[in-house]
């Protein structure tokens, strides 16, 4: 199978010269049956370490999509992925689009109303995941089929499958994002979504692949930036990804897991690499690059970067809806602290309104684009202006470099989250002691924001803010629970009863000062 890059046959100057016909499934695995690679190196929790080479990952999808066939779940069927960072996180996504399926990754932190929401909304008709007792007492109609990886679970099936035959146009996977008003919503993505992506990683991970490459990210798999900015670029490229799944980010575990495997290439957040920061004595790594995304990381933070790893390491930006259009590849035009990077070749991207401080909009063409929202025509069109899908956050565009200056709406971005308020008040209204709620984000050092909340106790209830954390914490998910809980006696709302959350943000994030 030919393999697109942006050098060669992908891009014909600024076009795209996407193949009418195009499955993930079947380049992220099948196509590199033979050449003798390895496709996933996984550091099990106990240390040990298997190697799995793209025969073996390209039959166990097989084997996966035969069982889910067997079972009755066919194309379009909306399958869902629950699983951390292990192979069969892998192998489920690559059943999936070989099937013709729908896949719909989730977060292994989520809650039970998180899960039951995005369950019930996608109608998944299977769900894949070793952890089945979040499920219990869900509500889910639509699910027939809980499928738990173990030991000799695709044993039965055939290791052969003709993998169904899709447009590049048609849908792959569904991946959720958090919206400011509301529950989250599906954006629907093509199987072009992955061509889309490639020139966008293959900038800050200075001209990907080259050989050698090995590329790793603390970033969960049910992410985009987990899923489609490492993990299925790197097995379309033929590279392998380290796998590892962590309880929780350990500054100097990655320095020394980075230096065991040889990583050569990596996505780290700016909250990681923050953290990292504060590690005294960093262990010697490999990297040859190393890309961020979600908010400029500053010159302190660049020149951090070149002394502890001998690189300059380069920003990329998007979301779940458009990702990777804009990036920096400090090998090909330098750096600029402050500035996220340029419209990645492919992509055309601008800041309407005011050149100085309006909104940046991608144009209708990017093949990262998604399709839409699953079953919400109307939020689909509320994305666009004419031709231009728009982001909803604030830039600046200056010599065909970006800025970026903030959410235009209530999004909060934590610790490299994008995290909705309206899910979680959601969740704080749903208790016995409030009566109203509001969450917003507040300035914070190392998560970028923290999550607020700011409650109306019920009449005659008291409030009790550790409760109301795990509340959150239990139901929703644990990234997403409010770091601090107000009191107040009524929120601030206009004429119509909408919460004015920016006067609360003002309000509590002075209170800081």
């Amino acid at each position: 199978m030919r393999h697109w890059s942006a050098g060669v046959g992908l891009l014909s100057g600024p076009e795209w010269a996407l193949p009418e016909r195009f499955n993930i499934g079947v380049a992220c695995s099948d196509a590199w049956v033979g050449a003798g690679r390895t496709a996933l190196i996984h550091e099990r929790a106990d240390g040990g370490v298997e190697r799995w080479s793209f025969e073996v990952l390209s039959e166990a999808s097989n084997r996966l999509a035969n069982l889910l066939r067997a079972q009755g779940i066919s194309r379009g069927d909306r399958v869902a992925v629950l699983l951390p960072q292990v192979p069969e996180a892998a192998i489920a996504h690559l059943a999936a689009y070989k099937l013709g399926a729908i896949a719909v990754p989730l977060f292994q932190l989520f809650g039970p109303d998180a899960l039951e929401y995005r369950l019930r909304d996608c109608g998944a008709v299977a769900i894949i995941t070793d952890a089945t007792e979040k499920l219990d007492g869900l509500d889910l109609p639509a699910l027939r089929h809980v499928i738990r990886p173990g030991p000799g679970w695709l044993d039965a099936a055939s290791p052969h499958f003709m993998s169904v035959d899709t447009a590049s146009e048609d849908p792959a996977l569904i991946i959720y994002t958090s919206g400011t008003t509301g529950q989250p919503k599906g954006a629907l993505h093509a199987h072009r979504t992955l061509l889309g992506h490639l020139p966008g990683v293959e900038w800050p991970q200075e001209m990907f692949p080259r050989p050698g490459d090995l590329f790793w990210t603390p970033a969960d798999w049910a992410w985009i930036g987990g899923l489609l900015d490492v993990l299925l670029p790197s097995l379309f490229h033929g590279v392998p990804v380290l796998a590892h799944r962590a309880q929780k980010f350990d500054p100097e575990f990655a320095f020394a897991l980075m230096a065991k495997h040889g990583v050569r290439n990596a996505f780290l957040p700016p909250t990681a690499l923050r953290v990292m920061r504060g590690v005294a004595r960093p262990m010697a790594t490999s990297l040859r690059s190393i890309g961020s995304g979600g908010e400029s990381l500053g010159a302190e933070m660049l020149e951090w970067g070149r002394e502890t790893f001998g690189l300059t390491m380069n920003e990329f930006y998007g979301q779940t809806e458009c990702n990777l259009v804009v990036a920096t590849s400090a090998g090909l035009f330098g750096s600029r602290p402050g500035w996220i990077g340029r419209a990645v070749p492919g992509h055309e991207v601008t800041v309407l309104e005011d050149p100085d401080d309006g909104e940046i909009a991608v144009r209708r063409g990017s093949p990262s684009m998604f399709l839409g929202y699953w079953n919400r025509p109307e939020a689909t069109a509320q994305k666009f202006q004419g031709d231009w899908l728009l982001t909803g956050d604030r830039g600046a565009m200056e010599d065909g470099w970006f800025r970026f200056i903030g959410r235009d709406d209530d999004v909060i971005t934590s610790s490299g989250y994008r995290i909705g308020p309206g899910e979680i008040e959601d969740a704080l209204m749903r208790h016995s002691s409030v009566a109203a709620a509001a969450v917003i984000g507040v300035p914070d050092a190392l998560r970028t924001e923290r999550v607020v909340a700011v409650v109306v106790a019920a009449p005659g209830a008291v409030v009790d803010a550790a409760t109301l954390q795990e509340h959150v914490r239990s139901r929703v998910a644990a990234h997403a629970y409010p770091r601090e809980v107000h009191v107040v006696d009524s929120l601030p709302t206009t004429a119509t009863g909408k919460i004015m959350r920016g006067v609360l943000r003002r309000q509590f994030s002075e209170e800081k000062v």
